[in-house]
């Protein structure tokens, strides 16, 4: 199996409108992006696989990725639900597959062996989790016969995750960070503006290109030209002082933070 290529991705989490999920896939596909994010908990893995479909790009060069709900990680349900997810996605395979919560139905001793056999069936390439604390990344790695492929987990200059990050690279997988424009609220923070006006730029594309230059795969959510904007962090190279600048902003809190997360 070849090693997983992931660069900037498109986050479809909150594209709830089928058509716009659609079109804004396309529009992605057809503009550069090469790596789409999904999950069962989105329920948009059919019009996500209706835009991969209809855009003008071989499915084999796009990574497709999504997740088994929290609700669906008992071994016999992350075998049925994976085959459903992907029949909504019109594919026989995904590219990554990932545990996407370790709450509720998730057991490691026994969800973890489902996501092997799923590989070792070709219904997924690799295998990921999100939102794991690192005890219990150490653990799935232990337990896992599959490489962890990925960890996905919230990553943005205010969130910006030192000890998951640390690990990532310890262990070499991709750290993928989700909500890196932190919701939307970077759009407004004054130390990534200042940086954004000394190199003429917006701040999404400096949040962007801050996570590519740290290691961190981010996979924004956005319509319409933001889509096309956000493309625009690959070709960014940021200086060492403004990612010093960025490297020291405070934290802030999660985004994303339900009472039964792992942190938690």
């Amino acid at each position: 199996m070849p090693p997983l290529d992931l660069g900037l991705g498109l986050g479809t989490s909150g594209l709830d409108d089928p058509d716009e999920c659609t079109e804004t896939v396309v529009t992605a596909l057809e503009a550069g992006y090469r790596h789409v994010d999904t999950a069962q908990m989105y329920d948009n893995e059919a019009a996500v696989g209706e835009g991969i479909a209809a855009a003008d790009v071989d499915r084999e060069e796009v990574v497709v990725a999504t997740k088994i709900h929290p609700e669906n990680l008992a071994p016999e349900a992350v075998r049925e639900t994976a085959r459903e997810s992907l029949d909504r996605l019109g594919l026989d395979r995904v590219d990554l597959l990932y545990v996407h919560w370790p709450i509720r139905s998730y057991d490691a001793e026994t969800t973890l062996p489902a996501f092997d056999e799923l590989r070792e069936q070709g219904l997924t390439d690799h295998v990921g989790i999100s939102n794991f604390t690192p005890d219990l990344v150490h653990e799935a790695r232990e337990i896992l016969d599959s490489p962890i492929a990925a960890h996905q987990v919230e990553c943005h200059p205010r969130f910006q995750q030192p000890e998951i990050r640390k690990l990532a690279g310890e262990l070499d997988h991709h750290l993928v960070g989700y909500s890196p424009l932190g919701g939307g609220e970077l759009l407004d923070d004054e130390v990534l503006g200042e940086v954004a006006e000394r190199a003429g730029l917006s701040p999404a594309v400096v949040a962007l290109a801050w996570a590519l230059e740290r290691d961190v795969v981010p996979i924004p959510k956005s319509t319409g030209e933001h889509v096309i904007e956000n493309l625009g962090a690959l070709d960014i190279d940021l200086s060492e002082a403004d990612l010093e600048v960025i490297d020291a902003m405070v934290s802030g809190e999660r985004t994303i933070d339900p009472d039964d997360a792992a942190w938690n």
